[in-house]
């Protein structure tokens, strides 16, 4: 299979983040665009209707909660009706019986006078229609970076989430496992997107930034002995133990419930080996898993990423800048990872 030309789209809490790459062209000349997400947009149209004093309908395919969810929150206590069709209502929770006592009201039909919200993380007619204002053919490829949690209703979603990394780590923890061509079971949020868009590959937000940031050449070099990559993002902090082509750790928290004493503690004890899975879930993180080959007592040096990379500043800590942008990680690592896959 050949890849001569992608679309990158790396789906955050905060924005979403576009790479339209072609063979041949120098990658700095690229289009790339930083744009609010799809639950931030849906949230503000969700605002902006309750600035009328008018119902909303949620209507379209799962997407990522997050804002949306906070402002469906929003609108239900300033007394306004929020109605969903049941595959947007799985936005705000595995369980509808959950959700309907929030106080949603799940249904296919849209209510009279409600405005409609569409719910999707994938809004290929308005990137297209950016791309056609400034004369740009958008690439027929796509590959997709989403922060995927899960289908577990009755079960914790962030444990259920980690076990994703855990079951990666048990494969091995190659590197090249981090991309799929279809949607890994019961990860529903990233099999909607599949739905809408059959061809395209599919990464984790965080693995995407750390396939990105050893796009770094300094940072590539580093990993060759063991480095730890910690993806700062809007809404989850991801550390990686890398060395080689092989990830031997993956530590996940929230990004809220974290400060710079916090972040430096845990994750130097991250690489020690003395951090353990229970304390990062009791703290409302995800949780902390090393192969058993992992090395112990090493002081690997620490390259951060993502929008929230101030969170690390002061801490000696190096910053990765592939392709010298700190923005677009996510797309460079979905890029090369595109790359490895339909080319071996």
């Amino acid at each position: 299979m050949e890849l001569d030309s992608l679309l990158a789209l790396d789906v955050g809490g905060g924005t979403q983040d576009l790479l339209l790459w072609q063979d041949g062209q120098e990658i700095e000349n690229a289009v790339k665009m930083v744009l609010p997400s799809p639950t931030q947009v849906a949230a503000r149209r969700i605002r902006a209707a309750r600035g009328q004093g008018r119902d909303v309908f949620l209507s379209g395919w799962l997407m990522g909660g997050g804002a949306m969810h906070r402002a469906v929150d929003e609108h239900l206590a300033a007394g306004l009706k929020v109605f969903a069709t049941p595959a947007a209502a799985a936005s705000l929770a595995d369980d509808l019986d959950k959700v309907r006592a929030q106080g949603v009201v799940v249904t296919a039909q849209p209510p009279t006078g409600a405005v409609t919200v569409p719910t999707s993380d994938l809004d290929l007619a308005g990137i297209r229609q950016a791309c056609k204002l400034f004369e740009v053919d958008p690439p027929q490829r796509l590959a997709v970076a989403l922060c995927d949690h899960g289908h577990s209703p009755g079960f914790s979603n962030r444990k259920f989430r980690f076990m994703m990394w855990e079951r990666f780590l048990q494969k091995g923890g190659r590197l090249g496992d981090l991309i799929f061509p279809q949607a890994p079971p019961d990860m529903t949020r990233m099999a909607a997107l599949k739905e809408q868009a059959p061809g395209a590959l599919l990464m984790d937000t965080a693995a995407a930034a750390a396939w990105g940031a050893l796009q770094d050449p300094a940072v590539a070099a580093l990993a060759q002995q063991g480095v730890c990559l910690v993806n700062l993002g809007n809404m989850h902090t991801v550390g990686f133990l890398i060395q080689g082509q092989r990830v031997l750790g993956v530590y996940e928290h929230h990004t809220g419930c974290l400060d710079a004493f916090s972040l430096n503690d845990q994750v130097g004890r991250f690489i020690q080996g003395s951090l353990s899975d229970e304390e990062v879930f009791a703290g409302q993180g995800h949780g902390c898993a090393r192969l058993e080959t992992a090395p112990r007592g090493q002081d690997w040096p620490v390259v951060i990423t993502g929008p929230r990379r101030r969170l690390g500043h002061g801490l000696g800590w190096t910053l990765a800048v592939p392709h010298g942008d700190v923005m677009l990680s996510g797309c460079f690592g979905l890029l090369a990872a595109s790359l490895a896959l339909v080319r071996g």
